[in-house]
């Protein structure tokens, strides 16, 4: 239920806390008081179009907070989860809307959101009905939703579901692969080509450091053979450093005979003298390495140019020339193995159209039986409304070729008057008709329909005395299910309420404010009198008997 409904600088609302009650709650007020704040800062919060003009005079921005308290969050978790933003703690969700003159932002338990998701989250909370609202009466979608939540068709409706995205699936692979072009043998002969070309390199990613290191090695052989040999020159013979080096050894070991002290100042040429000796020794197994085989330089020179000509043709990268070898190997399989594949498709095709057909039989057969009895349980509802001899009928009717809802297409059709034909409830020209037949099929879809709350917005209008008190009724039957908000201008509305709340203008140092707070008692009785149109002691006596009856 709707626990918080707060508003602030909303047309003539400056601040707003509103505390809902349960059951159903009556909003009263006299025309332009302010009552339809109520519903359009709902419809903001729910995500609906932001008229800007609404914010109030003298205001850069409006905002609208509502605070729901839901016994089972896991529906709503579930769409929160979904868009990365956090669940309801405890079962609470709470919608923050803030509109400004040049932009707007909106929150869903303190997380920046979309409007999309707000939109998302509106019909798993609300159910707003308005002059014209009611018209959502005349979807034969929204009918044939209503049939199937009172037929108790919702399971097997899901599972129709779930056939019918396995059947367009299949039907979309088949005619996918059934339209594309056999391939030209050209394009055959391209393809192969490539093919064989890439797969017959035998390419190895991980090769490709070692060899190019390799035919480095191969390409400057002489060069690198005539440095090695120049610093093993060095290092070697008569005059070359190790000799040097020994000789030095020699002299330094009389030094330290004739004065110890030495020993620590040529404590490193023993050092050096071993690190060059193995410099000596790496330079001429380097150097015996670089006798390059000619076959090997050949080979490698021929791997190297067809390896870089298939990266000038595939390229840039042999990670792209491998990937082209990829491409090319899946699209020669999907040519050659066309027919193949088909078969496999038209099969999978054919078991998938043979399950949605079991499936939509079992819903069909569900509606079927379904459809009497929502048109009986209407049609009583009907008559406690005023249509004492008004006819209600769902009209079932079995569609050419399966669709997304099944195979069947539901109209509601109503007939006021005896002897005349029902028609269908897109037809019907009476709003005030149209109102109470929307209350009669909420009201036999009280058990089913888990939406929250209820909104009625001058629903009540057009009708009025023994009917005014009937709708009132209903209204307060379907409290027990639900939080209902009823916004009416009928005192036989107002009194069957469990709570009854009172908007009203007021001017406060020049400025007109709206006011909301709720009426009890004498105040309550006051307020039933306005609304049967006088005073006096036969209107209060009225008033208090229509509290009394309710």
């Amino acid at each position: 239920m709707l626990t918080v409904l707060r508003i602030q600088n909303l047309a003539l609302v400056d601040h707003l806390v509103w505390e809902v009650g349960c059951g159903l709650v009556g909003v009263t007020g006299e025309t332009g008081a302010g009552k339809s704040v109520i519903v359009g800062a709902l419809k903001l919060v729910l995500g609906e179009r932001a008229d800007k003009s609404l914010i109030r005079t003298g205001e850069t921005s409006c905002v609208v907070e509502a605070v729901f308290e839901l016994e089972e969050s896991a529906a709503v978790d579930a769409v929160l989860e979904e868009a990365g933003l956090p669940g309801c703690e405890d079962g609470q969700l709470i919608l923050r809307r803030v509109v400004g003159e040049r932009s707007g932002r909106q929150f869903v338990n303190d997380s920046p959101t979309t409007l999309t998701m707000l939109k998302a989250l509106a019909g798993r909370l609300v159910d707003l009905h308005g002059p014209g609202e009611q018209l959502s009466l005349h979807s034969v979608e929204r009918q044939l939703a209503m049939l199937d939540a009172h037929a108790g068709a919702l399971p097997a409706f899901q599972k129709y579901r779930d056939a019918w995205q396995n059947f367009t699936e299949a039907r979309a692979l088949f005619d996918e692969l059934n339209r594309s072009e056999q391939a030209g043998e050209a394009e055959l002969e391209l393809l192969r080509h490539k093919l064989d070309e890439i797969e017959s390199a035998e390419i190895n990613l991980e090769e490709m450091a070692n060899l190019e290191e390799r035919y480095q090695q191969v390409s400057n052989g002489s060069r690198l053979a005539e440095l090695s040999g120049e610093s093993l020159g060095l290092l070697e013979g008569e005059t070359g450093v190790l000799s040097q080096l020994g000789d030095l050894q020699r002299l330094a070991r009389e030094l330290e005979k004739l004065d110890a002290g030495n020993g620590e100042r040529f404590a490193g040429l023993g050092t050096a003298v071993v690190e060059l000796e193995d410099l000596e020794g790496s330079l001429r197994d380097y150097l015996e390495d670089l006798e390059v085989d000619p076959e090997e330089a050949r080979r490698l020179e021929e791997r190297v140019d067809r390896l870089e000509s298939l990266k000038r043709k595939y390229g840039p990268t042999l990670e792209d020339v491998v990937a082209t070898g990829e491409a090319a190997a899946a699209r020669l399989d999907k040519v050659e193995n066309r027919g193949e594949r088909l078969a496999e498709l038209r099969q999978e095709l054919e078991a998938a159209q043979k399950v949605l057909m079991e499936q939509g039989r079992e819903l069909s057969k569900i509606r079927k039986k379904g459809a009497p009895r929502l048109a009986k349980e209407v049609k009583g509802h009907l008559r406690d409304l005023g249509f004492k001899q008004a006819e209600f009928d769902v009209n079932l009717q079995r569609r050419k070729e399966a669709g997304p809802v099944g195979y069947d297409e539901v109209e509601f059709q109503f007939g006021p008057n005896p002897g005349e034909p029902l028609k269908p409830l897109r037809k019907i020209g009476s709003s005030g008709e149209l109102a109470r037949v929307m209350l009669a099929v909420k009201s036999a879809l009280a058990d089913q329909d888990r939406t929250p709350l209820m909104v009625f917005d001058e629903i009540d209008a057009n009708v009025g005395g023994e009917v005014a008190a009937a709708v009132g009724r209903k209204m307060a039957g379907l409290g027990d299910a639900h939080q209902v908000v009823s916004i009416t201008h009928f005192p036989q509305v107002a009194a069957v309420a469990g709570h009854h709340y009172l908007v009203e203008k007021v001017v406060e140092k020049g400025r007109t404010f709206s006011r909301l707070r709720e009426v009890t008692g004498k105040e309550r009785i006051a307020e039933l009198v306005r609304m049967l149109g006088g005073g006096g002691k036969e209107a209060e006596s009225m008033a208090k008997k229509l509290l009394e009856i309710s």
